[in-house]
Parts: structure tokens; sequence; C-alpha cells
């Protein structure tokens, strides 16, 4: 989906129509959880702080997280992919693969299915998606961000050398800001610099994720699409309108973080055995702290007894602190349309 938070609200609120809006954060704390397309002419984006949009635009405005809204648009998108495969695994509550080679309408082109399907979700929903359309993952995905807003994208086989060997590094899904500056240092640039490097190179450099790079380098990919991928972790998480210092202020807003994460456990049926601690600093200098226990974190005391454990760990002197978030994993059942705290970013 096209700037997914973004769009729905510019859609329910015609006052916001055209206009730079940003979902989550406020003007002067947090981070934006979504930028609709006339905030990003301006250089705004997702996970950007919200004190930095501001200043690049001061009209920028802020709107609170609706995520039952969220959610329901994402269920009906889900059925309509359901309508033509059920091969489908969701990436998160507004992005998904289809394997659409055998499907329940019999159409012979993924491209005709692909533009179907943006055709039904505009009349549905009122709402624009992009697709790619490609023979593997990683392809699909990287043509899914060509040409957006509602955009349109095939790679076909015969045209997946040329277009990896041209495409910029930063372009390639998997590869993050740290991967990113690492594979400059080693002077890969573009996927033919990739593709010049060894399995033995890439493997020395970056591990099991070295001999992934080097497949996609030559436009190979052989993961299936997994209809039955579930969500990995639930999280909560605060960013204080001001910096707190005392132990009380941290222990009373752990509290209340543990209740939320509690009540998003309980509404995806989901209990999980790890719990992940994180704080940022004034300074924007992140840590976490996690602990696996022998037993379902499935009820308030629970959590917010091995929470209080893990800040034992966290040198609570070094800063004023900006965020504190939570965060349970391992889990054991999932709700797939449980609202996805975008800016909890383990």
């Amino acid at each position: 989906m096209d700037a997914f938070f973004a769009s729905v609200e510019q859609r329910d609120n015609p006052q916001y129509m055209g206009k730079p809006l940003v979902v989550g954060g406020s003007a002067d704390r947090g981070v934006i959880a979504a930028a609709s397309y006339e905030a990003r002419k301006y250089g705004v984006r997702s996970a950007m702080p919200s004190k930095i949009a501001r200043r690049k635009c001061p009209f920028l405005i802020f709107a609170k997280p609706n995520f039952e809204a969220y959610k329901a648009v994402s269920k009906q998108i889900m059925e309509i992919f359901f309508r033509f495969t059920d091969l489908v695994e969701p990436l998160s509550i507004d992005e998904a693969f289809l394997d659409v080679t055998e499907n329940k309408l019999n159409i012979p082109s993924a491209t005709i299915i692909a533009k179907k399907i943006k055709e039904i979700i505009k009349e549905e929903t009122d709402l624009t998606a992009s697709a790619g359309v490609s023979y593997n993952k990683f392809l699909a995905k990287i043509a899914s961000d060509y040409n957006k807003p509602d955009g349109f994208y095939l790679i076909k086989p015969e045209d997946a050398t040329e277009f990896i060997e041209n495409l910029p590094i930063e372009k390639f899904f998997g590869v993050g800001k740290v991967t990113l500056k690492k594979m400059h240092n080693l002077r890969i640039f573009k996927g033919i610099d990739l593709k010049a490097q060894s399995k033995q190179f890439l493997f020395s450099k970056f591990g099991k994720s070295g001999l992934y790079y080097y497949d996609i380098a030559r436009g190979i990919d052989n993961r299936v699409v997994n209809p039955d991928r579930t969500r990995k972790s639930i999280g909560a998480e605060n960013t204080f309108h001001e910096d707190i210092f005392t132990a009380d202020e941290i222990n009373d807003k752990i509290e209340e973080i543990a209740e939320k994460l509690l009540e998003r456990c309980k509404r995806g049926q989901s209990f999980g055995k790890t719990l992940t601690l994180k704080v940022k600093f004034s300074d924007f200098k992140q840590i976490t702290r996690s602990k696996t226990v022998d037993y379902k974190l499935d009820n308030y005391n629970k959590i917010i007894n091995l929470a209080k454990e893990l800040t034992l760990l966290v040198d609570f002197s070094y800063n004023s602190i900006r965020l504190i978030g939570l965060q349970i994993s391992k889990l054991d059942n999932v709700d797939l349309f449980l609202p996805i705290q975008l800016q909890f970013d383990f």
C-alpha cells in the first residue's frame, strides 16, 4: 500500500487531502510512523524524529494513529488477495507476497492479476497500492517500490541480470544502514560490484547473510511464499513529551508500558517467553537488554517483574531518557492483524 497509515487518514479526514501529513509523533517529540507523499516532498520520512520533520516542513500536520482503522483496511486488502490465491504471505499490516503461479481464476498472467488487484483495492477501499511482479521474492519486492505511488513494475527473467547489475546496493532488499556502510567500505556500490565477489569473501565479511547476497546478486532466491508466516514479536513503547530522569519516573513509565504490552498480547491471544527492554537516551543512543524465561509471560506481574529485573542491567545515570519500550518474543501464537508498532526498531 502507498503511504498506508497517512493515506487512510487522508481518506477518512478530507481536511488532510493534498496536505503534508504524518502519522505518529508530535510537533516536539516522538518518531514518525508514516508520511504522506506531500510530506515526502519536503524530505520527511517514516522513522524520522518529529523535531527534524518539523524543521523540514514547518506546516506539517501530525495525526494520532488510528490502528483500528488501519487494521480494518488491512483485512479488506488481505481478503482481496485471497480471491486470487491462498498463497499469501503478509510482510506487515499493508504488504504481502502472493504466489499466483496457479490461481483461483486461472488467469495466465501475473501482470494481469496484479493490475486487477490494484483496481479492486482502489474501488473497494479508495486507496492506492503499488505492485511488483517477478519470478522470485527478492525481485518482486524491489519492483514493488518502483513507480510509487499507484505504481506497477515488471521484471522479466530475461531482464533480471541487467536490472540487478545496475541496481544501487542500498536498493537491495535486506541491506540495511549498517550493511550498506560496510559494503561501501568494500567498494560495493551496485549489483555488478556485489556479483564480482566470491562466495567465500561474502561469507567472511557478512556470515550467512553473505550467502544470501551472493545468490541475489545472480537473481537467485528460492524462498517460497509461506502463507503460515507469523509475526515474531509484540511490542509497546513510549516516547516521552519531556525527558525523564528519576528512578520513580522510570518505574512508573515501565509499569504503564507493561500494561499496554499485556493488552496487545491478550488481543492477539499470543504470549512469549523472551522480554526485551529498550531504552533510548536524549542523545539518541539506544540500548536493549533481554532475558528468556521458561514460562509464558501471560500476566502483568510476570512481565513487570522481569522488566524491572532488566532495568538493573541498565546504567540510567548515563543521560536523561526520551523513550522506553518493551517487547515480547518467542511467541506461541499470533494474530496477524494485531496493530504493528512500526517504530519499535530492534
